[in-house]
């Protein structure tokens, strides 16, 4: 008889989780709280704009076309990835700019107008990363790690010490990198992690190498068609998949869970469950009878929530020829916004803004002439009885004065279509800890860089995906926790059936 199995949350994790062990002949019910899958990879729609509300990069492809081979699909037949040049456009308060380019050369040639002399570095700087990635190869984006033991067992001595564990991202970047600028660009690398710089390992620069060495993409149509796809990929299973209800307890006998408790009262029964709604926040709710415990207590103090996001979605009735697919417009004192961020708490006076611009490289996104313009902005993650709302118009403004006064010009008179996302709002759509973005932070003293194990330490057929566990968030980061996750169910199950032997 097969095993059942109840997915708690339709995100891409939770989604990812879903066919891995829908391939290897679990019977498995996903069950979602929202109107639709992807969870915070989802789509806004209005007078004609159309919005990502989550993820607008893709890297690592093979993440999918490795899930989908699993149930023998190409992922290229479901959804058409375009990869994205410049993958970045950079603008400084000086009115410094600096494209991001896969094309080596080319890079070279634009960090060279910065600063000649850091330019001679990029390339070491460039093994360097590859390096770092070649490593997690091998054992981070291979198996779902718990902690440094984890990591131990699958590198040598020497390949441990080479991923330099006592330095942090920071700490690489200045090592090849003088100029003040090509500091700054680099070090916001991490930022897609929620993690700061200088708290972040060094291992982590393997993200350089991730999206200069292999591209940035972009889905035709946009990014929820990564979780279309994969919807469909599920229905051709025969997975169960349960919209607009809401889990609110799991319901235990001794240290396993029995079953899912549905709002509705109704029962789901489980030899396993998966939750996708993170950690922290799923021992506050669905596991309330265990979040006081030794266990749970001690594995979770470690780990804080990353940073959330002020995010605006504005539909402009112009086009800003001089700004790319992806656009940031950098804070001029980077190191007092981290210090406002991750040691204060407080959203920063001069933040770094994010603009992605999809109908520059997909015109069904904007009217003909218009542009939909994805504005982001890291904020902290909401501290306990905290609100944005009292400071949401204060810190539009502050917004899109910066994008004013950086070159966006006339921005407030040409938009046409606003809707905004604040902290409370991704922590009450999603579940997230504080309306975090990215799951937990990377704190190499804290955590070790790690983030919070799979598998419970509370009940022993629970285990957790998502942003919050290995290997952390970003697109293909929480499909891979889903894979990864789903590995070490069919491990532990084999070991269970050896022991019964």
């Amino acid at each position: 008889m097969k095993k059942k199995v109840v997915i708690v949350g339709g995100g891409l994790a939770g989604m990812s989780a879903a066919i891995r062990l829908s391939a290897d002949n679990y019977q498995v019910t996903l069950v979602e709280k929202g109107e639709r899958l992807g969870g915070k990879l989802n789509v806004r729609q209005g007078l004609g704009y159309k919005f990502d509300t989550g993820p607008t990069v893709l890297t690592m492809p093979w993440v999918f076309e490795k899930l989908f081979q699993t149930v023998n699909r190409n992922i290229h037949e479901y959804i058409e990835m375009v990869r994205i040049e410049p993958q970045w456009r950079t603008f400084f308060e000086d009115g410094t700019t600096i494209d991001l380019t896969s094309d080596l050369p080319a890079m070279l040639h634009e960090l060279h107008k910065v600063s000649p002399e850091d330019a001679k570095e990029f390339f070491q700087y460039m093994h360097y990363c590859s390096n770092m990635y070649e490593y997690s190869l091998k054992g981070f984006f291979k198996k779902s790690l718990s902690g440094l033991n984890d990591l131990r067992m699958m590198h040598s001595v020497k390949e441990l010490l080479l991923m330099e564990p006592m330095k942090s991202f920071e700490q690489t970047n200045r090592k090849y990198f003088k100029d003040k600028k090509l500091q700054q660009l680099f070090n916001h690398f991490i930022t897609k992690t929620g993690s700061s710089p200088y708290q972040a390992p060094a291992a982590l620069s393997q993200l350089a190498h991730i999206q200069l060495g292999q591209g940035i993409y972009y889905v035709k149509g946009g990014m929820y068609k990564i979780a279309e796809a994969m919807e469909k990929v599920l229905h051709e299973l025969g997975v169960k998949v349960i919209l607009k209800s809401k889990v609110t307890r799991l319901v235990t006998k001794g240290k396993r869970v029995s079953s899912v408790k549905l709002e509705t009262g109704y029962e789901i029964e489980a030899d396993l469950v998966v939750s996708n709604l993170e950690a922290v926040p799923a021992y506050n709710t669905i596991l309330k009878d265990f979040s006081e415990s030794k266990n749970a207590s001690k594995e979770l103090e470690k780990f804080d929530p990353s940073l959330s996001g002020f995010v605006l979605l504005l539909g402009v009735n112009r086009e800003y020829k001089h700004l790319a697919h992806h656009n940031f417009f950098f804070s001029e004192d980077p190191k007092k916004e981290h210090q406002q961020l991750f040691d204060h708490g407080l959203p920063a006076d001069d933040p770094t803004v994010y603009v992605g611009i999809s109908s520059k490289s997909d015109r069904s996104s904007a009217p003909e002439g218009k542009e939909n313009l994805f504005v982001l902005t890291h904020v902290p993650p909401l501290k306990k009885g905290e609100s944005w709302y009292t400071m949401n118009e204060g810190y539009r403004d502050l917004v899109l004065t910066k994008l004013e006064r950086m070159g966006v010009e006339d921005l407030r008179k040409h938009i046409e279509f606003e809707h905004s996302f604040t902290p409370n709002d991704l922590q009450s759509l999603y579940g997230a800890q504080g309306g975090s973005l990215y799951g937990v932070v990377n704190d190499r003293k804290r955590n070790g860089g790690f983030k919070i194990p799979a598998r419970s330490k509370v009940l022993q057929n629970l285990y957790f995906v998502g942003s919050s566990t290995h290997p952390g968030g970003g697109v293909p980061m929480v499909a891979l926790s889903g894979q990864l996750t789903a590995d070490l169910i069919l491990e532990d199950n084999m070991k269970q059936k050896r022991y019964i032997i």
